[in-house]
């Protein structure tokens, strides 16, 4: 008889800081919008399905604004405040209903982002809204629609941001779906009330599947800096050898990436109560360097792509016989820097990501199965194989029916209940199976692709490195300068800009809206920094990085793993 093949899944949950120093309104609204739809649904997922089991990373940029979410609502609903620090909350919390002419275009632009198919026109009443505003605008018209318009439709767009268990289940939820049209400013208060209760939920919630045994929590390095290149730009070159890099290394690179690894696993445990055995390192990128500090830090376990083992064994694993070597943990380093990592299965995490959500949940749940049972085949003679799929855990579900409620509640039934398979997670599986193999180098690389050219290597990409090294070549002249208090705000902003999510949307293949949002973004962040510090904002910010203007696959939020997945 056949070992059980284990099954890891594993969601990664991350948005950048939106929040702005100054003001500290928020810029964007996805992480309270992915709180109350995709955290709130998987764990509850999990929670109710007997043999779900998963693991879940959470990067403290992302935890941080929840928390700070949470508590900005709360002393708003105990009066102790007036404003929202988010432009969509303050005009669903206005009392009067009344918008200006920037606020109605304001939202107008803003409560249609979102899956029309899926999450809009599901709702005839929402739908009306969007038929109405089309109209308008095509008659240059938008004046004549009046406040409980704007009212209504920015009540909706919160509405369909809900996650689909609650949404199913919350009394006011489905009170307010009911009701459909002219909400009042009561009815508007309680669902604001409804996202300060979802959002205040989730650290709770998730330490009591861990306590529970259903999940294993994770982090990532606190800013989700892209690592590899912050110790060497050069790591680049490992896959990609013409990449365009900046003339000099990034300053005191070494020391910033510790720093980043040092808060992750602090934060975490004052977040969730626990210090994590694992890590996704951000965007999946590594290099020996890098796991050498995860390793020197505690961790026990890493994960990155596909792509970068194929590169590391010298061979494309999918051509190999059974492609085995994907499917066990792999040894990295030596001594106190020695880590265990796993890889991605690209063809399967994909298919989750990009794949299903166009198929009946059925066909989709019966084609996973029938994957599993190929690699399951595949595997036969091995001692513990396992299969991990990694993915974002917040972009893709909006693309499916009910928000992937019926697919991951069948893939995970499905799963649980066939003898074949183990569901399990990162530590669980290594303490019942510690790697062996082991690799004498990583080449570096992420999950894209197996390179780092998502972050790193036409001119765009790499001009926001070159500013990101001016404003620290400046933040290491003026630092010691400041009193202790301007030093902590300095240094919370240097880990800000020192993000990935800022190189990863430039680039002509983004639509072109989102590279003006994380453009500007960025370099607002960067003049923040340097004020902080005292200096004059350079005039190289006042100049757009990239101008985007494509149609990346998922809105661009998500990328393909691998060019041989």
């Amino acid at each position: 008889m056949s070992r059980p093949l284990s099954v890891i899944f594993y969601w990664h949950m991350h948005q950048p800081f939106y929040r702005d120093a100054d003001s500290g309104r928020y810029h964007l609204p996805w992480v309270y919008l992915h709180a109350i739809k995709d955290y709130t649904d998987m764990a509850e997922i999990i929670s109710q399905l007997p043999g779900a089991r998963a693991v879940i990373n959470y990067v403290p940029s992302l935890t941080a604004q929840i928390e700070d979410y949470a508590a900005h609502l709360r002393d708003f609903l105990n009066g102790e405040h007036d404003q929202l620090n988010d432009p969509l909350l303050a005009a669903l919390a206005d009392q009067h209903g009344q918008y200006d002419a920037a606020g109605r275009a304001f939202l107008l632009e803003s409560c249609f982002r979102l899956n029309h198919e899926r999450n809009m026109h599901r709702y005839p009443a929402y739908s009306l809204l969007w038929q109405m505003a089309e109209h308008a605008k095509s008659h240059d018209a938008t004046g004549y629609l009046g406040n409980s318009y704007f009212t209504d439709l920015v009540t909706w767009y919160h509405l369909a941001w809900l996650g689909e268990t609650v949404r199913q289940h919350n009394f006011v939820a489905r009170r307010l779906i009911e009701k459909a049209k002219d909400f009042t400013y009561q009815d508007r208060r309680d669902l604001i009330t409804l996202i300060a209760s979802l959002l205040d939920k989730i650290p709770a919630t998730h330490r009591k599947l861990v306590e529970d045994g259903k999940i294993e929590l994770t982090t990532t390095p606190y800013a989700h800096p892209i690592i590899p290149l912050m110790l060497d730009f050069n790591t680049a070159h490992e896959t990609v050898a013409d990449a365009l890099l900046p003339a000099e290394p990034y300053p005191g690179g070494r020391e910033r990436a510790k720093e980043h690894i040092a808060m992750a696993r602090t934060h975490h445990e004052q977040v969730f109560g626990q210090t994590p055995n694992g890590c996704w390192p951000a965007e999946g990128a590594v290099s020996d360097a890098t796991l050498g500090l995860l390793g020197k830090a505690d961790f026990q376990w890493c994960a990155t792509g596909e792509a970068v083992l194929h590169h590391s064994l010298k061979y494309n694993l999918r051509e190999q016989q059974g492609n085995r070597d994907l499917y066990h943990p792999w040894l990295v380093g030596k001594g106190k820097e020695q880590i265990t990592c796993f890889f991605r299965d690209d063809r399967l995490s994909d298919l989750l990501g990009f794949e299903y959500s166009r198929w009946h949940t059925q066909d989709a749940v019966n084609n996973f199965m029938h994957e599993l049972a190929g690699i399951h085949h595949r595997t036969q003679g091995m001692d513990a194989p396992v299969v991990t799929i990694i993915m974002d855990g917040e972009n893709a579900w909006e693309h499916y029916h009910e928000n992937a409620l019926p697919f991951l509640t069948k893939l995970y039934q499905s799963i649980a209940e066939n003898d074949d398979y183990n569901l399990t997670t990162c530590s669980d599986y290594l303490a019942a199976h510690p790697a062996t193999d082991k690799l004498d180098h990583l080449v570096s690389g992420s999950w894209v692709y197996g390179n780092l050219s998502t972050w790193i290597g036409d001119k765009a990409k790499t001009r926001g490195w070159e500013l990101l090294i001016e404003a620290k070549h400046a933040y290491d002249k003026h630092i010691d300068a400041l009193s202790p208090e301007q030093q902590e705000a300095a240094k919370e902003q240097l880990r800000i800009c020192e993000g990935s999510d800022w190189c990863w949307w430039f680039g002509d293949y983004n639509p072109g809206a989102a590279v003006r949002d994380f453009d500007s973004l960025y370099r607002r962040h960067l003049g923040k920094l340097y004020q902080l510090l005292g200096c004059p904002v350079p005039v190289s910010l006042h100049a757009s990085i990239s101008h985007g203007g494509g149609d990346a696959e998922g809105g661009g939020t998500m990328r393909r793993g691998g060019a041989d997945s």
